[in-house]
């Protein structure tokens, strides 16, 4: 059998009901947010007596959910983040080079081109 992260809650080990707000763990992972899958696709919870065996591969598929969401690992004091230092920290488009990506016939705002027909 294999870790995978429980299709349920998405690694998150809660839910929450779209229609009322209410949130609970996940009945499917037992709040771990992982499950074993066995050869044929059937996903089951993990044992609790298993914990001790799988933490480090846990541990690992946790880490590697987070990096997915962008958390770098690294703790930074509140007064060191950029958004509290009103920088946007979303990665920015690299620049073009001169000539590259230029369009050959931009729109004009107000032109021809914007009115509605």
């Amino acid at each position: 059998m294999q870790i995978v992260r429980c299709v349920a809650c998405d690694g998150y080990g809660w839910q929450s009901d779209d229609f009322t707000g209410e949130v609970g763990d996940c009945d499917w992972c037992d709040a771990t947010g992982y499950v074993y899958r066995d050869a044929d696709g059937v996903d089951h919870r993990i044992p609790a007596a298993d914990y001790g065996h799988v933490a480090a591969i846990l541990e690992g598929l946790e880490t590697e959910r987070l990096h997915e969401m962008g958390y770098t690992g690294g703790a930074v004091h509140p007064d060191e983040q950029a958004i509290r230092q009103g920088i946007d920290p979303t990665p920015q488009p690299p620049t073009p080079l001169h000539g590259e990506g230029e369009q050959k016939n931009p729109v004009q705002p107000g032109g021809e081109d914007d009115q509605l027909r």
